[in-house]
């Protein structure tokens, strides 16, 4: 992968219409970071001492072979291939992944390239197509014994309810988000503001942890508001290969479609469309970076997530309100709090109810940090050390592990 990094990254820019430079550095290069981290777990076999009652036992623990099924999303193909299949492939198992039916390119890429690599046959399987077909195979299938999904809310219930009907398979399921970001008055304005944008707009907003609404402050607000307008009247759309391009278009027509419809009903329901909220008039699927205020907690654009470059803004005065705000919601991937006290900072993180609370910063995801959501935004956890936890333990009792000898 390293040594085919840019060619995996043009294709994922032609794939997914993310900018190369994004693709490069993130979708490719977390990519290798997350090989690279879990092949240091595929020879961690772990023996602990552990206390049954009165007597005291070895716990010795194992890789269970076993295949997997994934499916992954079209928003980040390669680097959602790569958080699920390496930790597979870690401890042992075997992989059928189905790519996005509108995303396969760097999916039989990495297929190819695993062959390359000396892997054994049958190890890697790639099956391109619809999800009706071939993910609910999957979800069914007897000789599968885990499923790993990251996509929409409803298609996750549909798997789950497969899983249980089939064999019981274990499940993890990654789904959708409606991420709240609460910027305080005393935060860093400036940084609030170059962090919010990446936080709503990063790979043009088609992004699982995306801030799907800010909280800003009452004192702020204003200024808040001012600053971001300003910042995205300078950003680049155009084409993603473009080295110079902040923003591609969006991965495909129905999804395009969807935004205009999403901004008309914020529209419709009254909120103040401050800026975008259209297509780019230029051939391609062009969305502007939008950005909404005077949004209110009834309104579908402040319950429902975007998935698209869709910045939503509210006020608000005081700190629990806010938070009953941002918990208010049935999901619950990753949150943010802009703030320079640490109290109020320690106060908010402990209080908001997501899988994910970013502070100061947003986006900071790391191979090694686990990452999954609460409530409908699914169970179940990417990356980190439990990922590669065995499924089977033996019980050694201290006489018989004395006579096996500590090398044996």
């Amino acid at each position: 992968m390293e040594e085919h990094q840019e060619e995996l990254a043009t294709i994922e820019s032609i794939d997914s219409g993310a900018v190369y430079t994004l693709a490069l550095k993130t979708h490719v290069g977390m990519s290798i970071q997350t090989f690279r981290y879990f092949a240091g777990w595929c020879d961690k076999i772990q023996v602990m001492p552990v206390k049954i009652t009165a007597s005291w036992c070895h716990l010795y623990s194992i890789r269970c072979q076993r295949v997997c099924g994934i499916v992954i999303p079209w928003n980040y193909p390669l680097m959602m291939l790569a958080w699920k299949t390496a930790a597979c492939l870690a401890a042992g198992n075997t992989v059928v992944l189905k790519p996005a039916q509108v995303t396969p390119l760097t999916a039989l890429k990495f297929a190819e390239l695993t062959v390359k690599a000396g892997f054994p046959k049958g190890v890697v399987n790639i099956l391109p197509g619809a999800g009706s077909l071939i993910g609910q195979r999957l979800s069914d299938h007897p000789d599968v014994r885990k499923i790993g999904f990251t996509g929409s809310t409803p298609t996750g219930k549909h798997i789950m309810k497969s899983c249980a009907v089939s064999n019981v398979k274990k499940v993890s399921l990654e789904l959708g988000g409606k991420s709240p970001l609460i910027i305080f008055s005393d935060s860093d304005l400036d940084k609030a503001v170059r962090m919010g944008m990446g936080a709503v707009f990063f790979n043009k907003g088609e992004n699982c942890i995306a801030a799907g609404r800010l909280f800003v402050e009452d004192s702020i607000h204003d200024e808040f508001v001012k600053r971001v307008v300003e910042e995205v009247k300078k950003m680049k759309i155009g084409d993603p290969l473009d080295r110079s391009t902040d923003h591609g278009p969006q991965n495909h027509k129905a999804h395009l479609d969807k935004l205009i419809e999403y901004c008309q009903m914020g529209v419709t329901e009254g909120a103040t469309l401050l800026y975008g909220g259209k297509q780019v008039p230029r051939p391609g699927f062009f969305f502007e970076p939008t950005i909404f205020t005077d949004v209110a907690d009834h309104m579908f654009i402040a319950k429902e997530e975007s998935f698209g470059p869709v910045m939503i803004i509210s006020r608000f005065s005081d700190i629990d309100g806010v938070l009953k705000r941002a918990n208010d919601t049935e999901f619950g991937l990753a949150s943010g709090v802009f703030t320079r006290d640490i109290g109020k900072a320690l106060y908010v993180s402990e209080k908001l109810q997501a899988g994910t609370v970013f502070i100061n910063t947003y986006n900071k995801t790391d191979v090694a940090a686990p990452f999954g959501g609460f409530k409908q935004s699914g169970f179940g956890k990417d990356l980190g050390e439990h990922q590669c936890r065995p499924a089977l333990l033996y019980y050694i009792s201290d006489l018989v592990w004395g006579k096996l000898g500590d090398n044996q």
